[in-house]
């Protein structure tokens, strides 16, 4: 698995994002990182990682000024040509932002920034991102948002319904999130947007490798491919 991991101004979750890519696809291939305004992505990646944090210090919308980046143009080029793209938190606003996912993530419900540990549920095993679980298994995984209330007119909402989109659900809703949505997949199924942090829980050190079966899952479905 090649992977490139972007870096804006004010990401802090770039270097765990790249372990968890480097863990799962072994040392042959280590993440390559890739600063904001570069405007090309390195050759022959399989996947584009953009990492959580505060882009631009959140500056306007979370995610809204890291959107127009010069590297995004390529980011957006290479999803509409069927690359794989993982945006978690900060990265899951930038992609709504820059269009290669619906909806919006709002401010949190209960207007405070939220970090704890959280249960989500796996909704679907049809995707890259899911493929080692099974439908209703249950994965803790850290928040760490203020702007993580995901929201969508009833049009998309449907349609993620309906064609299967939605990845990860919330057990206990911490944000407001509209149908406990905490992860949603793009029309392709190729991009997935996610608030929790799976990247942060991969290590029996940080408290549990509940993560690694997302970055396994990718590796997987690459090796397949």
């Amino acid at each position: 698995m090649r992977a490139a991991v972007i870096q804006f101004p004010g990401s802090n979750c770039d270097r765990d994002m790249a372990v968890g890519f480097d863990r799962a696809s072994g040392d042959n291939n280590r993440a390559q990182l890739v600063w904001h305004k570069e405007s090309n992505l390195p050759k022959d990646i399989d996947i584009v990682g953009i990492p959580g944090g505060f882009s631009f210090g959140d500056y306007l919308r979370c995610g809204a000024i890291a959107a127009r980046s010069p590297i995004m143009r390529s980011v957006i080029e290479f999803a509409k040509k069927g690359g794989y793209v993982i945006g978690i938190c900060n990265g899951f606003q930038v992609l709504t932002e820059s269009g290669l996912l619906p909806g919006v993530l709002m401010r949190n419900s209960n207007l405070k920034f939220v970090c704890k540990d959280i249960e989500l549920k796996v909704e679907t095993t049809k995707s890259a991102f899911t493929n080692a679980h099974k439908i209703g298994d249950v994965v803790t995984y850290p928040v760490a948002h203020h702007d993580g209330n995901y929201t969508a007119d009833t049009e998309i909402l449907k349609a993620l319904h309906g064609d299967d989109r939605i990845a990860y659900t919330y057990v206990n809703n911490p944000n407001g999130s509209v149908d406990d949505i905490a992860g949603i997949l793009s029309d392709n199924r190729r991009v997935l947007g996610m608030m929790p942090h799976p990247e942060r829980m991969n290590d029996p050190a940080l408290g549990g490798v509940d993560g690694n079966k997302l970055f396994e899952s990718i590796a997987s479905a690459l090796v397949s491919a």
